[in-house]
């Protein structure tokens, strides 16, 4: 199965709805172009939908750490959506479960963004 990436906006959120496998290769760069390019479009809030993920290795896991640094280098946030248990799994054993917020519920993860800003 190919990976895809569709965009659409949520408000000040730009969700990113990931389908495919995320390893090596194809699956890993179009994750850094996508975020590339939302971030050139001016989004620096980014929520990764996960939910049609069906496998993510450690390159895959590298590429979400590396734009994690990214989007906060310039100022953003990205949260997970939806991960499935492999993920999680990955998440736990090497602790980035401390770094990622993880969501089960949208319109949580969306408000989540806006509730962070009042904080700041």
């Amino acid at each position: 199965m190919s990976v895809k990436a569709n965009v659409r906006q949520s408000g000040n959120v730009a969700i990113i709805d990931l389908t495919g496998r995320i390893r090596l290769g194809e699956g890993t760069g179009l994750l850094r172009n996508t975020i590339k390019d939302v971030l050139e479009k001016g989004s620096h809030n980014i929520l990764i939908n996960l939910e049609n993920v069906s496998y993510i290795d450690s390159s895959g896991l590298g590429e979400l750490v590396g734009a994690y640094a990214t989007v906060g280098n310039r100022g953003g946030n990205i949260k997970l959506l939806k991960a499935q248990k492999n993920l999680t799994e990955l998440l736990q054993v090497t602790k980035l479960y401390t770094v990622f917020e993880v969501f089960e519920d949208e319109t949580a993860a969306v408000d989540s963004f806006s509730k962070q800003s009042a904080s700041a």
